[in-house]
């Protein structure tokens, strides 16, 4: 029960996950190819590798981002001075707002209109993104206006 603790802000009640699904403005959809998050057009019986993203609100804006029921989260690492999306094997209802190094896992989630986009908290003007080419990983950007990454996403909970 301490990790649901940790989610209740303001003594509200505890955070709990949900899941949904995600599709770029282009309608690529998340799925897993040796252990990297790819955007992608699935078809067929391939609709079933779809990855669902599972969600814990922590605050307003701020998320946790997982997948695979929440056992493995986004997270945005600086290596040098590059600056990349993670996938870690930590369950998302360990992670606390509160504690310094979960920062990492925190992205600010804002909506403009129908479409949602995520800003790393670690990493301030850093974006969850896709490639413009289908099959490419997803990865973070600090030019969301480029033409060549697409950094809205449509978001809808999983019935």
């Amino acid at each position: 029960m301490a990790s649901e603790a940790a989610c209740r802000p303001s003594g509200r009640r505890p955070c709990k996950m949900q899941a949904f699904r995600i599709w770029d403005i282009n309608q690529k959809t998340f799925y897993l190819r040796n252990n990297q998050l790819i955007a992608g057009y699935l078809q067929g019986p391939n609709t079933r590798l779809e990855e669902k993203i599972d969600m814990v609100t922590t605050d307003l804006h701020n998320v946790f981002l997982g997948i695979h029921g929440g056992k493995i989260c986004l997270s945005c690492v600086k290596s040098g001075d590059e600056i990349k999306l993670q996938l870690e094997n930590i369950n998302i209802t360990d992670l606390s707002k509160t504690k310094e190094e979960d920062k990492r896992f925190t992205f600010i989630r804002s909506e403009k209109g129908p479409t949602t986009s995520f800003e790393s908290a670690a990493c301030p003007g850093w974006f969850l993104c896709t490639a413009l080419e289908a099959d490419r990983p997803v990865s973070l950007t600090n030019r969301p206006e480029e033409p060549l990454t697409v950094t809205k996403f449509y978001f809808q909970e999983d019935q």
